[in-house]
């Protein structure tokens, strides 16, 4: 066994190995497994190496690689793509607060990972660099938008890597890799200092890792509100990582496997929700059968607007800020039609669907009076073949509808703002992962800490190895 294998499963809160020596081995892992993942889409070896010879913050991670995803977190000199060849040469002349806070806590970030054109599906498939590969089946996805960063986690290259949600993005590709997946409440992490409440709204910031207690310290690392935003998580009782092995005590827990709207979901994904189910009882907890009732007609409908209208802003913003005109030819088929889709809502139907939004936010949250968790599955099927999700340009949109029967369960979460989390308790006969999706109420990203340590250890996951892993 090679020292990259030996630290290849290694939590990132665990081990006493030198910073340089870390750097090098998961750039090794890099230059061995992305050949075949596609998952780091720009190295920064170079700078990595430099700060890790260097002086470090004193933290939790000092001198554990990670990898950033290419969206929305800038980091200075660096080009951020945002998967869209639209932005190919531009770079950031500064660092995010989530970027300097992660800095902070001494990890060393060694390149930037894959993302679909601005995060926009549930994939990862990029015109710009060509698909990523899931290291479970690389005919696969990864999931999306932070698929890059679950490939790279699931293989072994990287214990954490950075990912974001603004519809599942953290939540599905941990699903289709293998990993834990927690999305945190509404403003629990920062996204300035260029984004605010526009994108916050829908959208945390937050990571992909193999264990719970690694997402739990990096959130500790990380959360809390930043200079001049609009509106910020509750703050918890303690840190996050006290929550991991603590008692959850006997939680009272809803489960279905029904969406809200009409699809059908995979036998393979019911039974997934149904185990964990079985599981939580065994465990002690309450267990019934229940959902909120929620319309997923209005739910399509208005997260469909809101949805066209940030990729139409985002095209604009990104075009004023590098000094760009748009056209077609710069972007994918699907980014465009989108775009022209959003240009075209007037401003009143936008305000009447963020109104829309907010009923079924009440109307979730009265549901979280009288239970402590809702599980639902993941997503309504397996890891879907590569290119499952493409537009003909005489159907543009076609990858997006293509995307509402894969993802019928995770919007939800984007849309009330509540914490929820992908469980990797299950998988299929072919050896494929499956996700259950625990949701729960807002602010209390601790009763999932807890429940989620309970999991792993009953039924623990970081000790499976893809096929394609270090």
């Amino acid at each position: 066994m090679t020292k990259s294998d030996e630290f290849a499963y290694m939590d990132a809160t665990k081990g006493e190995v030198e910073p340089l020596e870390l750097v090098d081995t998961a750039i090794e892992r890099i230059e061995r497994l992305n050949p075949t993942l596609n998952a780091i889409v720009t190295p920064m070896y170079e700078a990595a190496r430099v700060a890790a010879a260097g002086e470090l913050p004193d933290g939790l991670f000092t001198g554990v690689p990670f990898l950033l995803k290419d969206l929305l977190a800038e980091y200075a000199g660096f080009r951020l793509t945002e998967g869209s060849a639209f932005l190919q040469d531009f770079i950031p002349g500064h660092d995010s607060e989530l970027v300097a806070r992660l800095k902070r806590a001494g990890l060393i970030i060694v390149g930037k990972t894959s993302t679909p054109e601005f995060g926009i599906l549930p994939t990862t498939e990029p015109k710009m660099f060509g698909p990523c590969r899931n290291p479970w089946d690389t005919n696969r996805t990864t999931g999306g938008s932070s698929g890059g960063s679950a490939a790279a986690v699931a293989s072994g290259i990287v214990p954490m890597a950075h990912a974001n949600d603004g519809g599942g993005s953290i939540r599905i590709p941990a699903s289709c890799c293998g990993l834990f997946g927690l999305k945190p409440t509404r403003a629990r992490n920062p996204l300035g200092p260029e984004y605010g409440a526009i994108l916050m709204f829908l959208i945390a910031e937050h990571a992909l890792t193999r264990s719970v207690r690694d997402s739990a310290a990096l959130l500790d690392a990380t959360s809390g509100p930043d200079i001049g935003d609009a509106f910020w998580a509750p703050q918890p009782q303690r840190p996050f990582i006290e929550e991991v092995g603590a008692n959850p005590g006997k939680l009272h827990i809803a489960f279905t496997s029904k969406p809200a709207t009409n699809v059908a979901i995979h036998p393979d994904c019911v039974k997934a929700v149904e185990e964990a189910a079985k599981l939580c009882a065994d465990l002690g907890h309450e267990v019934v059968e229940a959902a909120p009732t929620i319309d997923g007609e209005v739910v399509e409908r208005n997260f469909g607007i809101i949805w066209s209208m940030l990729t139409a802003w985002t095209i604009d913003y990104w075009a004023h800020r590098s000094d760009q005109v748009p056209s077609p030819d710069q972007f994918e088929v699907l980014t465009w039609a989108q775009y022209k889709r959003g240009s075209e809502i007037k401003a009143v139907n936008y305000m009447k669907a963020l109104q829309n939004i907010e009923k079924v936010t009440r109307n979730v949250a009265r549901f979280f009076t009288n239970f402590d968790i809702w599980l639902t599955p993941t997503l309504g099927e397996p890891p879907v073949a590569l290119g499952s999700f493409e537009s003909p340009p005489e159907k543009p949109l076609q990858g997006m509808f293509r995307s509402a029967s894969f993802t019928p369960f995770t919007p939800i979460c984007n849309i009330t703002g509540q914490p929820a989390m992908s469980v990797p308790l299950y998988w299929d006969e072919s050896g494929l992962p499956i996700g259950t999706q625990f949701i729960g109420r807002f602010g209390h990203e601790a009763a999932l800490f807890r429940l989620a340590a309970q999991l792993e250890e009953a039924r623990p996951w970081t000790h499976r190895r893809p096929p394609v892993s270090a």
